[in-house]
């Protein structure tokens, strides 16, 4: 605390005051920080992969810290990355997959051990050499009942060699 703050509340305990917490503030009008938290959330959905540094540059008369308590605390959003899923499937896909799978369900009731003898698996893989995007630049904002984000991993360059394995 300065000495001029310590000077002050000695003057004021001399003139009869005798709480010694701070009174309290007008601060922000309740209808400017409604107005501003809605125009806060309309810039938040155009983009869900803002930061606070691009939101004050649409804001500039906000302070950071106001931007970051009206997400956080009023909006209720939390920056989370998005999960990787292996790669996206179409319904055709999952029903192929699933018909493959009946099949060798009825095989391996009919022959039994005999079936798997006779499997031959293997297994290929795209190696690239380009590193694709990674968790930190995939962070966005989200609220907490908002469902998870999937991520595909992204098709690489032509720069690429198949590695496949049996």
């Amino acid at each position: 605390m300065s000495g001029g703050m310590v000077r002050k509340w000695v003057r004021m305990f001399n003139e009869g005051r005798e709480n010694v917490h701070d009174d309290a503030r007008s601060g922000l009008t309740s209808m400017v920080y409604y107005d501003l938290a809605r125009k806060v959330n309309e810039r938040v959905r155009d983009d869900r992969r803002f930061t606070i540094s691009d939101l004050s540059l649409h804001f500039p008369q906000i302070s950071r810290t106001l931007l970051y308590d009206i997400v956080r605390s009023h909006l209720g959003y939390r920056k989370v990355c998005a999960r990787w899923v292996p790669e996206m499937l179409t319904e055709e896909y999952k029903k192929q997959r699933v018909a493959c799978a009946l099949t060798f369900l009825m095989r391996y009731h009919k022959e039994r051990d005999g079936m798997l003898s006779r499997i031959v698996t293997g297994d290929e893989t795209w190696v690239s050499h380009i590193t694709p995007e990674s968790k930190q630049h995939s962070l966005h904002w989200k609220h907490t009942g908002s469902p998870k984000r999937k991520r595909f991993k992204p098709t690489l360059s032509t720069r690429k060699i198949i590695w496949t394995v049996f």
